[in-house]
């Protein structure tokens, strides 16, 4: 079985939120930093389906959850 590759924007769109460069960038402007002690699906930011999503995908190392570490990564350090 293959695992499939998703871009950030993909999971923006999965997410429901806008997926455009310009968008996801203002997000994590707009986001960050993560305190270090918060997991990425308790931020506040999110909606429940949202959360449930992503800690989902997480806990279950599901195709999902490489573009996922790197949305972490990304909400974690400014740039």
């Amino acid at each position: 079985m293959e695992s499939q590759t998703h871009s950030i924007a993909n999971l923006f769109a999965q997410l429901g939120l806008p997926s455009e460069t310009a968008a996801i960038d203002a997000f994590i402007d707009t986001h960050s930093p993560l305190p270090p002690e918060l997991r990425l699906a308790d931020a506040p930011f999110w909606t429940p389906a949202q959360a449930h999503f992503l800690k989902t995908e997480l806990d279950e190392d599901a195709d999902w959850s490489a573009v996922i570490d790197t949305l972490d990564a990304r909400l974690r350090h400014r740039a």
